[in-house]
């Protein structure tokens, strides 16, 4: 085999390789991107007095939507500002899904980074740089991510966590509600059995062979206990969770929880499917 440099080609102005040569390379294959395994839900979507997204992508476990737009040549602020809108208004017509805005640009600068990590991590924002290489007669495209969706610390990882006891729960709210803590902690160790619990002040958390592992919490309250498990939103969690009749309360995008409300007897009632999402979550945060 001969050794042959590539060379860079420029899109931005280029005759044939346009913005929409790229939007339709990216469509037939959106792994090329680098985000997982994409599928193609939207190109051009119409929104109106906003423009076209150039492509809406989604993920096809978690069903996690990409919000991407295409720039030929630098980036600047109008492709920020469009990139944020499209994304915002994706997020809100569509709230059941995990939305993240993605820039993609033949060049990303230094100025337009400073600019966007000022609020990433409290907007979703993914950067990615794209070049292009010929040879010969072929030309192929490569995309770096050079700035990642930055995920938010949540309470129970801000260190050291204030410690606690049994006796300061039961005095809190009851023993009653701390015998429905024990029974969803029984239902963890049906997945490890080397798990068990860990008081703090603010929730009940978990800990194997005495290392804390918070993939799921627990939130004692007076009748009753908020249940948070680590785990990206998905449809078929969605659905088992209504079929089985279980409060679902909320999906916290920014800490990518489920919130479930239960109470008394619900352990037992829902000891299978509690299992299984105890052990998804675990897979998950352990991954």
């Amino acid at each position: 085999m001969i050794y042959v440099k590539p060379a860079r080609i420029v899109l931005k102005g280029h005759p044939e390789f346009t913005e929409l040569w790229v939007q339709d390379r990216i469509a037939e294959d959106p792994s090329i991107l680098g985000l997982g395994d994409l599928i193609l839900k939207d190109k051009e979507r119409i929104h109106p007095q906003a423009g076209r997204l150039d492509l809406l992508l989604q993920d096809a476990d978690s069903g996690r939507r990409y919000e991407v737009e295409l720039q030929l040549g630098r980036t600047d602020e109008s492709h920020i500002v469009r990139t944020i809108e499209y994304w915002d208004i994706e997020r809100k017509r569509y709230p059941q899904y995990d939305h993240v805005a993605v820039i993609v640009a033949e060049e990303i600068t230094s100025r337009f980074l400073n600019v966007v990590g000022l609020f990433n991590g409290f907007i979703p924002l993914i950067a990615i740089q794209m070049q292009a290489w010929g040879l010969a007669d072929q030309i192929s495209l490569n995309f770096t991510t050079v700035l990642a969706e930055l995920r938010l610390g949540t309470e129970e990882e801000d260190e050291p966590p204030e410690p606690s006891d049994r006796p300061y729960w039961d005095n809190r709210v009851g023993r009653q509600t701390m015998d429905l803590v024990d029974s969803l902690v029984s239902v963890v160790k049906t997945v490890d059995s080397a798990f068990g619990p860990k008081y703090n002040i603010g929730y009940v958390g978990l800990a194997r062979n005495g290392q804390p592992l918070n993939f799921v919490i627990f939130v004692p309250k007076r009748e009753w206990v908020r249940v948070e498990l680590r785990l990206d939103r998905s449809e078929e969690v969605q659905k088992r969770l209504e079929e089985a009749g279980i409060d679902l309360m909320e999906y916290s995008i920014r800490n990518q929880r489920y919130k479930l409300r239960l109470s008394k007897g619900d352990p037992n009632k829902h000891e299978a499917l509690l299992a299984d999402l105890f052990r998804a979550s675990l897979e998950a945060f352990t991954a």
